[in-house]
């Protein structure tokens, strides 16, 4: 069975052909490799044309868009009717394509996904970033479970790191999968949109290396708030009988805002995030004695796992 591997990039010639090759060497060999160009301003093209294997595509984006729109345009081309994505700075572990495959025939056909874990160099579990820090993800003690309430969980934590993934292709029914407006935390609005038509099985073993590097989309807190905001904004029709995962969603936009001055922005969330679920004040307090005694303060489960 094709499984039909998207793998977006932008100047990022010094990687690509490891990420590459972690795919092409796979024991499960009927797959095809998307590469999607998002414009670089380095020769994308000749790094991938120098890796010999006819399961390669290039495509062109015109414009840069990022990878939300770089993944939509790599969906365009793929044939298979699985998905996979890699990225062009990760790993993919020997046999992780071959493990996600077989466990889609021991798994109830309603679930479309199948998600792993990644090892990632360059951060620790508390999130602090740096050379020497090393992190499991996501954590493996709060595991999605078929039956439970995934959408419920999935508001409040990403457990789905998109190289960490395999899909069937019609697990989600629109054509682009991903938000292009979202410059950051775009997996985990596509996870939300994911429980909100499918099932997911996670299984806690790694099936990707990954490494923090200095332009990383997940060390952009702006970004990433951004991110959070769209999906509060996307999700208001679950969030309205969802009151605790909305506020935890406040919360830590409430971070954010306190963290980088804008106490006034910051006090707006607070007030909201009190008003969905009185019971998280202490957790708001915490935000504001961290603060005091100059401590960084850390970032909830509501981020992306990567």
């Amino acid at each position: 069975m094709t499984i039909s591997v998207i793998l977006p990039t932008y100047n990022r010639s010094g990687s690509l052909v490891a990420a590459m090759n972690s795919v092409l060497t796979q024991s499960h060999e009927d797959l095809e490799l998307i590469v999607v160009d998002d414009a670089s301003t380095e020769d994308i093209e000749s790094v991938v044309r120098s890796v010999d294997d006819h399961r390669i595509r290039y495509v062109r984006r015109p414009r840069n868009g990022g990878a939300a729109a770089a993944r939509n345009t790599g969906l365009g081309h793929a044939k298979g009717d699985y998905i996979a994505f890699q990225d062009s700075d990760d790993l993919w572990l020997p046999g992780k394509l071959q493990k996600q495959f077989a466990l889609f025939s021991s798994l109830p056909s309603h679930v479309g996904v199948v998600t792993g874990a990644k090892i990632i160099y360059g951060r620790d579990n508390q999130l602090n970033y740096g050379p020497g820090r090393v992190a499991y993800a996501p954590n493996p003690s709060r595991c999605l479970r078929l039956g439970e309430d995934q959408l419920g969980h999935l508001l409040t934590e990403n457990r789905i790191s998109l190289q960490n993934a395999l899909f069937r292709k019609n697990c989600v029914p629109d054509a682009e999968w991903f938000d292009v407006c979202a410059r950051a935390n775009e997996d985990w609005d596509f996870a939300i949109r994911l429980a909100r038509h499918t099932t997911i099985y996670e299984d806690i073993e790694p099936v990707v290396l990954g490494f923090i590097s200095r332009d990383s989309i997940s060390t952009n807190r702006r970004k990433e708030t951004i991110g959070v905001l769209r999906i509060l904004k996307k999700n208001r029709d679950v969030l309205d009988s969802r009151r605790k995962q909305r506020s935890l969603i406040l919360i830590d936009i409430c971070r954010y805002f306190y963290t980088i001055g804008k106490t006034k922005s910051a006090m707006r969330f607070m007030a909201a995030a009190l008003k969905d679920y009185p019971l998280h004040t202490e957790m708001i307090g915490s935000i504001f004695v961290s603060k005091l005694f100059k401590r960084r303060p850390q970032r909830p489960a509501t981020l992306s796992p990567t």
